[in-house]
């Protein structure tokens, strides 16, 4: 079975999208010959390590690309010898590897739809015992064939309305082996039974190589068309002939007209989409369970054991082991989509050895002190904040970025992944020299690089490079004058150290505020769009403040700002103070720093987010006290307008005089006004929408379905505090 070149990786159309196929069979198996079936059935049939009937023999010598491969681990297995064994309460399972025809793989009960009211019932499910002892077979028993025919056409269409692989199939096979076992399936009205080969787990990656072939505008219900057809044609009507021989043949047949396809098309010398529909679904690779050993410390009944043991086997798959947090997953995939770029490939960004030296430094091969020799700038210092700058920009270049996507696409069995999804990849690489010092603020870091990071409009754009320095605060006057490449450094570097130090992550409704308050936000905003407002070339105060959290921050302890050790009374364990602090800004100072009492006054939360955008801000925060001295963008006030602020800062502006009922009054008020604004943002949008068609009027569909839920929440508290009324006194009566 030959591939197609590896070297030359072929690309094709799939609906809207592109893919590119990095494994292909070149030329599909012939129908096994009648000596290599005879010679696995010999093998099988009464060996002592298997509990399979002929029958279901025959169904399996059907199923299998090469039977003379399996009758080889049968042969060879001597004490268990080439048999998978996997050893589960109550009883040891042995399997064997083998390629079978997707054609004759039928879908077993599906797991993920157990808890879904279908149309059409699962089957009832019997165990087999022989002797007392148990076999590796189940029974299903349908009502009739059409019963069965239903059920096979539910199990794919429900599947695949869940979920579907079709593009990872498409591009590399199915290549994790499904787990099957014989079926005997029964029916009530009498109907002859019929031995076949069920999928117990993978039914999803079978369910999808259907859809494959079905083609790319093909919905969930055409798969599950052509599967039943495909599964229970019958070829011939002669008299004396079985229904599962008329099944049987009528399935080869269709193997084999497929063969015959894929190699017309194969004579093109290209590759078409048909030729690769074929080669990737025409066989998988399968476990097939063909054993089954009670334990003698088993409680089940025989004919039970061996269904609880598949049972089980597939709970640890699914159910019992805890899986990967969320950033195992994405540093492994990262790190796997940037080696595999790295090895194969050129890119304009540097030769291959270049491209191995970064991975090193990515994965942590190399420290960071290795930074200015991997990107061949002695002026790059060699410091954590500087590995993470350079592997940023590196890895948003466009080239890196949309490929590292692609591989990563590959990797998660994704058809799409947004910025804010690569983002996420790339947090556990830039944080890996702090991870430890800074770890309790892990987890919002995460989030803040999951709701995008870094990764602005401008830092996402080609054509900038970063500026080397050792002092970031000299960025800011070429940024001010126009230098993108001096503004997107501040808004990488200045951006890590504000993620890292807890001072931006992900915020939520709950924490907007109307006025400063610890962990509180004036708004709501995605991360990277805060940064991309903080480095706008006409935003002084945003770019001193990220200078000032790049050129303080450290990679070896938390700032105060987000430390426990101050609310604890503790001291820096580094320095004996509390001297390591991010400093909020005051334009007017010389040296931009905001002080209280000659005291730098810490950074917080609100300032960053207040600086991004500070017209947004201060609409948001109408009905509250405007900041003065203590929020630097309004710092031409007095001292004492100053003094005033500070006081104001920290408690909502409302007359502490009035009654809760009062209060809920005033409160009410501020509800109307906000619905009021937001009637009027819409019919603006409206408006605008008239001109353009892009972009969306209520964003990316992520940003959609956040702003529909915002609604909901408002629409259900309104009904749920409904006022007594004409239609309520209604309601009552009847």
């Amino acid at each position: 079975m030959a591939t197609a070149d590896a070297g030359k990786p072929a690309e094709i159309t799939w609906g809207r999208e592109k893919l590119v196929i990095s494994s292909l069979l070149g030329e599909l198996p012939p129908a096994p010959s009648p000596e290599a079936h005879a010679r696995m059935l010999q093998a099988a049939v009464g060996h002592g390590l298997v509990s399979v009937s002929e029958q279901s023999w025959e169904a399996v010598a059907r199923a299998c690309v090469r039977p003379d491969v399996v009758a080889l681990q049968l042969e060879q297995a001597q004490g268990a010898g080439l048999l998978l064994e996997e050893h589960v309460d109550g009883a040891t399972l042995r399997s064997v590897h083998s390629r079978m025809w997707m054609t004759e793989l039928f879908p077993g009960i599906q797991p993920r739809t157990g808890q879904e009211a279908l149309d059409v019932p699962d089957p009832q499910v019997f165990g087999v015992a022989k002797d007392g002892k148990p076999q590796a077979v189940i029974r299903y028993r349908y009502r009739d064939l059409a019963h069965f025919q239903q059920h096979v056409w539910q199990t794919i269409s429900v599947t695949l309305h869940l979920n579907s692989y079709e593009e990872s199939i498409l591009s590399r096979r199915v290549t994790r082996a499904l787990i099957a076992h014989p079926v005997l399936i029964e029916f009530e009205d009498g109907s002859e039974c019929l031995h076949v080969i069920a999928t117990r787990d993978g039914i999803t990656r079978l369910a999808s190589a259907w859809k494959v072939l079905a083609g790319p505008s093909a919905t969930p219900t055409d798969a599950a068309d052509l599967a039943v057809e495909v599964l229970f044609g019958e070829s011939g009507t002669s008299l004396g002939t079985s229904r599962s021989d008329r099944m049987n043949r009528s399935r080869a047949a269709y193997r084999e007209r497929l063969r015959q396809e894929h190699h017309r098309e194969s004579q093109g010398g290209g590759l078409s989409l048909r030729m690769a529909q074929i080669a990737q679904t025409y066989l998988m690779p399968v476990h097939l369970t063909i054993g089954v050993e009670a334990h003698t410390s088993g409680a089940l009944a025989p004919e039970d054991v061996f269904d609880d043991a598949v049972r089980s086997i597939l709970a640890s798959v699914h159910v019992e082991f805890k899986p990967w947090d969320d950033s195992a997953q994405n540093l492994e995939v990262v790190t796997r989509a940037l080696k595999l770029f790295a090895q194969s490939r050129r890119s304009a960004l540097g030769d291959q050895e270049q491209l191995r030296d970064i991975y090193s430094l990515a994965i942590g091969r190399t420290n960071e002190a290795a930074t200015p020799r991997v990107y061949g700038d002695e002026r790059i210092p060699g410091t954590p904040l500087w590995r993470a700058t350079c592997l940023l920009h590196t890895l948003t270049r466009p080239e890196f970025h949309e490929q590292l996507k692609a591989r990563a696409k590959e990797i998660k069995n994704e058809r799409r992944m947004s910025t804010k999804g690569y983002a996420g990849l790339l947090g556990p690489v830039i944080d890996l020299p702090w991870r430890a010092a800074k770890s309790s603020a892990m987890k919002p870091a995460r989030n803040a690089w999951s709701n995008g990071g870094v990764l602005c409009e401008d830092v996402l754009a080609d054509g900038w490079v970063p500026v080397p320095t050792a002092d970031f605060l000299s960025l800011v006057e070429p940024a001010l004058a126009g230098d993108v490449n001096a503004r997107c450094t501040l808004a990488v570097a200045g951006g890590v150290a504000l993620i890292a130090d807890k001072l931006l992550t992900r915020n939520v409704g709950s924490a907007v505020a109307v006025t400063p308050a610890p962990g509180k936000v004036p708004f709501r905003a995605d991360v990277s769009t805060v940064i991309g407002g903080l480095a706008r070339k006409d935003n002084e105060l945003g770019l001193w403040i990220l200078a000032h959290a790049a050129q303080r921050f450290r990679h070896d302890l938390l700032p105060r700002n987000a430390s426990s050790a101050r609310q604890m009374g503790l001291r820096d364990a580094a320095t004996g103070d509390d001297a390591y602090v991010h400093v909020a800004v005051d334009l007017e100072a010389p040296d931009r720093i905001l002080r209280e009492d000659e005291r730098e006054v810490a950074l917080t939360t609100w300032d960053v987010v207040f600086a991004s955008d500070p017209e947004r801000a201060r609409r948001m925060t109408a009905w509250a006290e405007p900041p003065q001295k203590s929020r630097p963008s309004d710092s031409s006030g007095t001292d004492d307008e100053a003094a005033d602020s500070t006081t104001d800062s920290t408690t909502v502006f409302v007359p502490t005089e009035m009654s809760t009922g009062q209060l809920i009054v005033e409160e009410r008020k501020r509800l109307h006004d906000w619905l009021s604004y937001a009637k009027r943002s819409l019919e603006t949008l409206e408006e605008l929408g008239s001109r353009v068609s892009f972009p969306p009027l209520l964003g990316s569909p992520e940003e959609w379905l956040d702003l529909q839920q915002s609604a909901f929440d408002v629409l259900e508290f309104v009904q749920r505090n409904r006022s007594g009324g004409p239609e309520d006194e209604e309601e009552e009566q009847d």
